[in-house]
Order: C-alpha cells, then sequence, then structure tokens
C-alpha cells in the first residue's frame, strides 16, 4: 500500500485557506508536517488527518484553549 499525498494546492482547497496561508504556517512552524524534496512541498495524508483530528474540537471553549497551546 502506497502512501498518499497532497500538494499545497489540493490541501488549501480541503481546508478553504489560501497556498499563502500554508506557506505562512511553514514559515512559522505552525501546521501539519510536510516534506519538500527538492523545491516540491508535499503533505502526508496521515499527517493531514492526524493534525485535523488533534484540532477537534466540542466546544468554543476547546478552540480558545488549542489557539493558545500554539
Amino acid at each position: 500500500m502506497s502512501e498518499v499525498f497532497l500538494n499545497q494546492a489540493r490541501l488549501s482547497q480541503r481546508w478553504q485557506v489560501s497556498p499563502r496561508t500554508l506557506e505562512r504556517w511553514r514559515w512559522q512552524g505552525d501546521g501539519p508536517a510536510f516534506v519538500k524534496i527538492g523545491g516540491r512541498v508535499v503533505y502526508r495524508l496521515a499527517d493531514v488527518e492526524s493534525y485535523e483530528a488533534a484540532r477537534r474540537c466540542e466546544s468554543t471553549l476547546q478552540s480558545t484553549a488549542l489557539r493558545g497551546a500554539q
């Protein structure tokens, strides 16, 4: 079974954020882990899903605490 990767454009569509937002998160050390090969940046789908699961909230209080922990 081979791994699935998302490029920056696909991830920005998935999350409905601009590609520049993903670039900024990489510069700041935020966002999901990524792989850089040459000049190409890709995200492992498993890392993206793990990142999403870690940010799952059931109330706005949880989302506020999550922002403070970053």
